[in-house]
């Protein structure tokens, strides 16, 4: 079983959509386990502060490194990973979620405001990852980015494990494109390879069609599939 660990200002957001559909019957049948930990939980003072302003200025707050630091050491198990979830982060990939999907335990800390200390960050080992180029408001919704696609690939959750390994990402290629019934829809009919019931044809089109969706879309993962 994967036990996921969110350190976040805000508990109640989760598990939100995780205790939905195939995440929430397998969090059911613990395949996988969730525990939430609310970083106020450690402010000392009563007012319970978890911000202050940066040194050298600067608009905006960030969370103290005692707070956050005592939150840390009281839940997390040695050895175990910790991400920060950052714009200035390595960009969270398909490898990085196959390498998370593989682990005992990791946790995700949801920062906030102008982000955290830079020593939390350095002394408790903690690695930085981001979902993509832009600011969000806070992480909580990138922790649920990241949980969403570990957690498909645990064995059982999907249903059919061999739906995880077709998809957009896992070969290198986005994925490609797809029809179901009706066979003509809108006087648009299905390509006829795909009703040709000829499996080493179908599968030589659709490599095809994913190697020219990614040269056109994605050109920097065509060139990285071509090197490999």
């Amino acid at each position: 079983m994967l036990q996921a660990q969110l350190f976040t200002l805000y508990p109640e957001i989760f598990p939100g959509p995780l205790n939905k559909g195939l995440y929430g019957k397998a969090l059911a049948k613990n395949l996988w386990s969730l525990n939430v930990i609310n970083i106020r939980d450690s402010a000392k003072d009563k007012h319970k502060t978890v911000d202050d302003t940066p040194y050298g200025g600067g608009s905006g707050m960030l969370l103290k490194p005692d707070v956050l630091a005592n939150s840390i050491d009281n839940n997390v198990k040695k050895g175990e990973r910790i991400f920060y979830l950052s714009p200035k982060g390595k960009k969270f990939d398909q490898k990085l979620a196959q390498d998370l999907s593989k682990e005992n335990s990791f946790s995700l800390i949801c920062g906030h405001f102008e982000g955290v200390d830079e020593r939390v960050l350095s002394t408790r080992n903690i690695e930085e990852i981001s979902i993509g180029d832009y600011v969000l408001s806070g992480g909580e919704t990138a922790a649920l980015v990241v949980l969403d696609s570990v957690l498909r690939l645990l064995p059982g959750v999907l249903g059919n494990d061999k739906s995880a390994s077709d998809e957009t990402f896992e070969n290198g290629l986005l994925e490609y494109p797809q029809y179901t019934k009706p066979q003509i829809w809108e006087e648009k009919s299905v390509p006829e390879v795909l009703l040709s019931g000829d499996h080493s044809k179908i599968k030589d089109w659709r490599l095809s069609q994913s190697e020219a969706i990614t040269r056109v879309r994605r050109p920097d993962l065509w060139q990285k599939y071509k090197k490999d």
